[in-house]
C-alpha cells in the first residue's frame, strides 16, 4: 500500500455559474499535513469536502479502471489526481478499506471516517453527464481521513494499518447500507457502534 500521487490544488471556477471549487489539483512530490488536510490545498465547498472529518480525500485506481471502462472516451482524463483526491495509493480501495481504520502515513495519523459523495462538480470538470450518479450507484466514491497527529508524506510512503476497529464495516458494505431505504436494525447498530465514523453521518442516518 504505496503512496503513488500526492496531490494539491487551488481556488478555481467550475460550472457555469463559476462555482468555486478545489477539484483541479496538481501532483507534488511531498506534503504536510494537518488537521484541516494538506497544508496549502484548497477545499472550496467544505460541507462536501474540508473540515477536519474530511481533511484528506482518496480514490483508488480500481474505481479509475471501472470509470474508463464504463465511459472509455474518458481514457485520456481520468487519471489520479483527477477526481480531485488528494492521495492515490497502489492496491486499497472499497472493498479493503474500513470506516476507523487508522493508518500511519509518512509522519503522520490518520483515520478513515466516511466515504466521499460524488457531486456535479465531477460531471462538469469531465463533461460527462451521469459520471457522478456511476460513481454513486457502483460504491466507487472514495473515502476521507481525519488527520489524527500532523506530518509530512511524501510519495513511496507506506500506508502501515495499526488499528481496525470495524472489520465487518468496508466502504463498500457501509455504502451499500446507507442506500438501502429502510435500515435494519442490525445494519443500524453495525453503523451507530462505528468507532471512527462521522459524527455527521451517524447523526444523518439516525434521522432516517
Amino acid at each position: 500500500m504505496k503512496i503513488i500521487g500526492l496531490f494539491s490544488g487551488s481556488k478555481t471556477a467550475i460550472g457555469p455559474k463559476l462555482s468555486p471549487t478545489g477539484i483541479y489539483k496538481k501532483p507534488l512530490e511531498r506534503v504536510e499535513v494537518n488537521n484541516l488536510g494538506i497544508i496549502g490545498d484548497v477545499q472550496a465547498d467544505k460541507r462536501v469536502h474540508g473540515g477536519p472529518e474530511k481533511a484528506l480525500h482518496q480514490f483508488s485506481l480500481a474505481s479509475y479502471q471501472k470509470v474508463i471502462q464504463r465511459y472509455p472516451l474518458l481514457h485520456k482524463k481520468a487519471w489520479p489526481g483527477s477526481i480531485g483526491e488528494n492521495l492515490s495509493a497502489s492496491t486499497m480501495h472499497e472493498d479493503s478499506v474500513c470506516i476507523g481504520d487508522i493508518y500511519s502515513l509518512g509522519t503522520s495519523l490518520i483515520q478513515v471516517s466516511a466515504p466521499r459523495i460524488p457531486c456535479w462538480k465531477i460531471d462538469a470538470k469531465f463533461s460527462q453527464p451521469g459520471l457522478s450518479q456511476f460513481i454513486a450507484q457502483y460504491q466507487l466514491n472514495g473515502w476521507y481521513y481525519r488527520v489524527i497527529e500532523s506530518g509530512k508524506i511524501q510519495l513511496c510512503d507506506q500506508f502501515k494499518l495499526l488499528e481496525r476497529f470495524n472489520p465487518r464495516l468496508t466502504i463498500r458494505h457501509f455504502l451499500a447500507i446507507t442506500q438501502l431505504k429502510n435500515l435494519d436494525e442490525g445494519s443500524f447498530k453495525l453503523i451507530d457502534h462505528a468507532q471512527g465514523l462521522d459524527p455527521q453521518w451517524r447523526k444523518k442516518l439516525s434521522a432516517i
